[in-house]
């Protein structure tokens, strides 16, 4: 089942996408609610019931309406919280050898992640960015997942059953405001916070079975054969897949989860898959042939990127009609 989020006439609804066609939860089950996070909260009660409309319309025996005109927006549009693992040890690896640093120990004996802005979730569409964000603006090619009930100190051998589905992410990077805020050792910040895009829908676990492989030995959890792929203007720039995670979600979740609750709603990313960003991709280049012409997200330029049976997330770049700078006030 994939789960869709989006606006009609200013207000928000909750759907299903199905053959290309959006169908309106609520108005086929008025025991549903119409929108994402009461759905959420509702837990496997009102998932059961969101999958028998689902399978109804499929099989013929729902008469549903489609919606004609509507706004597409991020799965979860108000997540509870945002947090962002670092779980494919080949970009770490990477990122550090282009800095000519080692790898670090630490990465395989457990898994970390950082928050985000959860108030800066963005869906498909326009990303307005400000002037100092196009001082090496980057996208990072990621998988997210959004949990579905409430718990706390979990195991990762329990935590694949949080999870109520999967979506793409593009956690976006103001490169040069994050390396300043990182030499403090505390971030990053305002170098990740004016926007984290998922979508373009949420597609169920159940969906994902055919896809399923074995994890990483030492490591537990549901894993799963994704390729991952980023266009940039149509030129494909990334390319990496799901099961390359080293820390599976499940893992990540039981760290997440230790002496706090995680709640319905919360959003949780994979960390970038290797080759997923420019800082990478521009960092390996260099090393390579100190010629290499590095890039970096422009006006304008579309992001397009496509995991399997999760769909494709597709922005385009804007810029902000001002010139106010933070990078400026540095005294």
């Amino acid at each position: 089942m994939k789960l869709v989020s989006y606006k009609t006439e200013d207000r928000e609804h909750l759907g299903i996408f199905i053959n290309g066609h959006i169908y309106n939860l609520n108005s086929c089950d008025k025991l549903l609610p119409d929108n994402m996070n009461e759905f959420l909260h509702g837990g496997e009660v009102l998932m059961e019931r969101a999958k028998r409309v689902d399978d109804q319309i499929k099989e013929g025996s729902l008469q549903a309406k489609e919606e004609i005109f509507y706004e597409l927006l991020a799965p979860v549009p108000h997540p509870t919280s945002c947090r962002d693992g670092y779980a494919f040890r080949q970009h770490v690896a990477a990122a550090r050898r282009n800095r000519k640093v080692d790898m670090i120990p630490q990465f395989d004996e457990y898994p970390i992640f950082y928050f985000t802005n959860h108030n800066a979730i963005q869906g498909t569409g326009e990303i307005e960015c400000m002037p100092d964000h196009f001082d090496k603006l980057d996208f990072e090619l990621e998988i997210a997942v959004v949990i579905g009930k409430k718990g706390r100190n979990i195991t990762a051998a329990e935590a694949d059953s949080y999870i109520a589905g999967y979506m793409v992410m593009n956690d976006m990077s103001a490169r040069t405001l994050q390396m300043e805020e990182m030499l403090l050792n505390l971030g990053p910040a305002k170098g990740k916070d004016f926007s984290t895009v998922i979508g373009p829908w949420l597609v169920t676990p159940d969906e994902l079975l055919p896809y399923k492989v074995p994890a990483k030995e030492g490591h537990v959890g549901n894993t799963y054969d994704l390729k991952m792929t980023c266009r940039v203007n149509g030129i494909e720039v990334s390319r990496g897949n799901a099961a390359d995670m080293d820390w599976t979600f499940a893992e990540i979740i039981e760290r997440c989860a230790y002496g706090v609750d995680i709640l319905p709603g919360d959003v949780i990313g994979s960390g970038t898959v290797g080759t997923g960003c420019f800082l990478e991709l521009n960092g390996t280049g260099l090393l390579n042939d100190p010629n290499y012409k590095v890039q970096w997200l422009q006006p304008g330029d579309v992001v397009e990127m496509e995991i399997t049976g999760l769909g494709a997330l597709t922005n385009r770049i804007t810029k902000a009609d001002t010139d106010f700078s933070i990078l400026a006030l540095k005294k």
